[in-house]
């Protein structure tokens, strides 16, 4: 059982809060019907991603034996078999698709887009310089889109706009953290595509991404739209723990150089993650300012 679990890969989950950021930002937060259709749609992608991830597991087996971290994944070390592999995968996606069965159509029809999507990359499209991390941001977008779909509200496409940006901002992370793993172990890990890349040309890239990222921000917090539904300009704050994630985010990917999987940095660094959750108070605080003051 607990190479099984291990196969769900739990901590990626948190690349699933995506999901949540229309909820957020349509004021329907502390709506109970909102919120629980919201965390529905939550677990089916949780659901989905965990059978990809296994799919995924199964046709890299081979590359990562020769891999020095993912050489402990069960399907890897042989402690599950291929076989039971796809069966465990083909569970996951038939319950994912169970949950997403009570959601409507929009819904489904992204989350299979990201299943293809994410089938496509596994086969043949991570192989492939630049179309491998858009197809990663590609993954983030949606997750967002999912989530505007399952509680029927409009996305801004400013949301958008910064999804793309922190997405190609991880994945060239991840990109990075590969190459300096691959430089020190002698192995580039089966993955093709690394010769392709270099540390340079990643900096460069993560540089732009991450300038994208803070300018698209900003600009959301003072348009015309953002102040007109939010009734306030003070969205802008936000801004400053934005700021600070990048750089803390790009000092942390300089000093664990070898780090291959950028979601641990999020979820392992303890300034970070107070950082995420003051920027989740600091919105909600101005998003729901009557609402929180009605309540006090």
């Amino acid at each position: 059982m607990k190479a099984f679990l291990i196969l769900l890969r739990p901590k990626q989950w948190v690349k699933n809060l995506f999901l949540f950021a229309p909820l957020i930002f349509s004021q329907h937060l502390f709506e109970e019907g909102y919120f629980a259709t919201a965390v529905l749609g939550f677990a089916a992608f949780c659901l989905l991603s965990s059978g990809v991830y296994v799919i995924n597991d199964i046709f890299d087996r081979e590359a990562d034996k020769r891999h020095p971290l993912k050489r402990q994944r069960p399907i890897a070390a042989g402690a599950v078999s291929p076989g039971a592999g796809f069966v465990f995968a083909a569970v996951l996606l038939a319950l994912a698709a169970l949950l997403s069965s009570a959601l409507n159509d929009s819904f489904r029809l992204t989350a299979g887009l990201y299943l293809v999507l994410n089938l496509a990359y596994s086969f043949r499209l991570k192989q492939l310089i630049l179309i491998d991390v858009f197809i990663i941001a590609a993954g983030f977008m949606l997750r967002v889109l999912a989530g505007a779909f399952v509680i029927d509200v409009e996305v801004s496409h400013w949301l958008v706009l910064c999804t793309l940006f922190v997405s190609l901002f991880l994945a060239l992370s991840k990109r990075r953290g590969e190459l300096l793993l691959a430089r020190e172990t002698g192995e580039a890990s089966g993955r093709e595509v690394l010769k392709e890349y270099d540390t340079a040309f990643a900096d460069q890239m993560i540089t732009i991404s991450a300038s994208g990222m803070a300018i698209s921000y900003a600009l959301y917090t003072v348009a015309e739209r953002t102040v007109t539904i939010f009734k306030t300009e003070n969205l802008i704050f936000t801004t400053v723990f934005v700021l600070f994630g990048i750089f803390r985010y790009l000092y942390l990917l300089k000093k664990r150089s070898t780090e291959d999987n950028p979601t641990m940095l999020l979820i392992t660094d303890p300034v970070m993650m107070v950082n995420v959750a003051a920027w989740f108070v600091a919105c909600v605080v101005i998003i729901y300012s009557k609402e929180l003051q009605r309540w006090f």
